[in-house]
């Protein structure tokens, strides 16, 4: 019930101001974000990766306004990619990216946005690793399917991100899944409207099960970005119908939640992927991960009380 609301905050400047200036909120903030800088985060990727994880790393950040913004957004990048080359990690360290972060917001938006990240697109190849194209709001997303098939005209291997409580979905994952691309489907963090997405959990649910048979079943590599156990063991028994092996689709969760189910994916011998981000421009991303469950926003009120 408390999720639209959440939701809603996150897009209040007036609770950002709140939050942000909440003595707890800094403890709280660091259980999904672990650093504000590169420097700051790089143990944290050396850490994940020493056992047996693997990461796809975001620079937090989405209320771009200025095209100078914008660029600063891909240089916060480009600095990320040089680190992540200096580690060695291939693959096993990716990145994830908003394209509002790179001004797809912005006049001639997408032009701006597909100029900004082709660059990070175009680094990330060098060093051996790819981008994940994050989906936002429903508003957005015909720019980022197409800034993603011009992307992989030259880097196949480029990401993107499908959302299951969207009616469009599933449309989009039989034409993603025919192609050979990398997919990560996820329920869907953002406020909206209930014509154009479900708006019951039970509803959305069924719809994540169906898409996922579709990526399934199709040509290209499912990542499964749920903290769910039943949708986890319904993908694992997925994969086995459609004969999949361990290396052919991923689990992906979040950084700071269900810690010990990502080690024991990995050690079961699944690919176990965490998202990781990082940065200054946090609030966004924290409003949606309190949006997601329950006991994020549990724990976050029980911290303001228990600090007074």
């Amino acid at each position: 019930m408390l999720g639209p609301v959440i939701l809603a905050a996150s897009r209040s400047d007036r609770m950002r101001r709140m939050v942000s200036a909440a003595p707890v909120t800094k403890s709280v903030v660091d259980r999904f974000i672990p650093g504000e800088t590169v420097d700051e985060v790089v143990p944290v990727i050396e850490d994940l990766t020493g056992k047996g994880l693997d990461v796809t790393m975001d620079v937090v950040g989405e209320d771009i306004t200025t095209a100078e913004q914008a660029e600063a957004a891909r240089d916060a990048y480009l600095e990320l990619v040089e680190r992540l080359g200096d580690l060695g990690l291939g693959t096993r360290a990716e990145m994830s990216v908003k394209l509002s972060m790179f001004g797809q917001a912005l006049p001639h938006g997408h032009e701006l946005a597909l100029a900004n990240v082709r660059p990070v697109v175009e680094a990330a190849a060098a060093i051996g690793t790819t981008v994940t194209l994050d989906a936002e709001d429903h508003t957005t997303l015909d720019s980022m399917f197409a800034i993603h098939d011009e992307l992989r005209k030259d880097f196949p291997q480029t990401g993107c991100v499908i959302q299951a409580y969207l009616y469009r979905t599933e449309e989009d994952a039989r034409r993603l899944a025919a192609s050979g691309s990398r997919v990560r489907l996820v329920k869907g963090a953002y406020k909206e409207p209930a014509a154009v997405a479900y708006q019951r959990k039970h509803e959305i649910d069924k719809a994540y099960v169906r898409v996922l048979k579709v990526l399934m079943e199709g040509s290209g590599y499912p990542m499964i970005g749920s903290h769910d156990p039943r949708l986890i063991s319904i993908a694992q028994e997925l994969a086995h119908r459609a004969a999949r092996k361990p290396d052919e689709y991923e689990f992906q969760m979040l950084y700071g939640i269900r810690s010990e189910e990502h080690l024991r994916l990995a050690a079961d011998g699944h690919r176990m992927r965490v998202y990781t981000a990082y940065g200054t421009d946090w609030y966004g991303y924290f409003m949606r991960r309190l949006a997601e469950k329950p006991a994020n926003l549990r724990f976050f009120l029980r911290s303001m009380v228990s600090k007074g």
